[in-house]
């Protein structure tokens, strides 16, 4: 056989062979999203033709982002969102010493426990002051944070007694309430400054990603702002 023959067969093989790959993986691809298609037709028919209430972890709200959580945050302008609710945790002094990325909507007041119960596992002890909003609120909750020298937690609904009137009016009650918001301050930063905004990577995984290097690079800024800090006061000192 001709040697040029034989170089133009082996050529022709390995282009067949990357076109089998290229086709049989826009297959799977074109598989993958009529699944979800059909997906979102039989939830929008039980939804709209038959009444009935689909829960939320059977729907797809997105097939490009299957992960995509449904999110009701009560807002005015946007009373729902898509993405994923995130659990942060600050020190007073700028730390975020927790994250989490949640699984759907759950409500606030389930965080409280664990994270106290993380916090006792990283730093050996109760905090000294808890804050959260009203939404954490709850006996359960207030009875979790033994321990916690100060607890800051607005109640959420019934009749307050005098003495929950006087606490929430107290100087304490409002100094743990200004630090409290000095949390969104916090996410603030994290999406203009931090690139939490908006996850352009596929999958929840690498949105976890995303969350945990923005957190990481928040402290490290916030542990290199208190090291320049601290060196300037020892050098006014000198």
């Amino acid at each position: 056989m001709p040697e040029g023959y034989s170089k133009e067969l082996k050529d022709q093989c390995t282009v067949d062979l990357m076109d089998d790959i290229i086709i049989g993986e826009l297959q799977r691809k074109i598989d993958h999203y009529c699944q979800l298609g059909a997906r979102v037709i039989v939830q929008s028919r039980r939804r709209v033709l038959e009444g009935e209430q689909v829960p939320n972890e059977q729907k797809i709200y997105s097939i490009f982002e299957t992960h995509t959580d449904l999110i009701k945050r009560g807002k005015v302008q946007k009373p729902i969102e898509f993405g994923h609710k995130i659990f942060l945790a600050e020190s007073a002094r700028g730390l975020i010493t927790q994250y989490r990325v949640l699984e759907g909507n759950p409500s606030d007041h389930v965080h409280v426990t664990p994270l106290l119960k993380c916090h006792k596992k990283t730093f050996g002890l109760a905090p000294d002051w808890y804050s959260s909003d009203r939404g954490f609120f709850s006996d359960e909750n207030i009875k979790a944070c033994q321990g916690v020298k100060l607890v800051c937690i607005p109640q959420r609904g019934g009749k307050r007694t005098a003495s929950r009137e006087a606490f929430e009016k107290s100087p304490e009650f409002k100094k743990g309430q200004r630090f409290r918001a000095g949390i969104e301050g916090r996410i603030s930063v994290l999406f203009r400054g931090r690139g939490m905004k908006r996850c352009l990577a596929k999958g929840r995984e690498r949105f976890e990603v995303l969350v945990g290097a923005a957190v990481l690079t928040n402290n490290l800024m916030t542990i290199a702002r208190l090291l320049n800090q601290k060196q300037k006061r020892f050098q006014r000192a000198a």
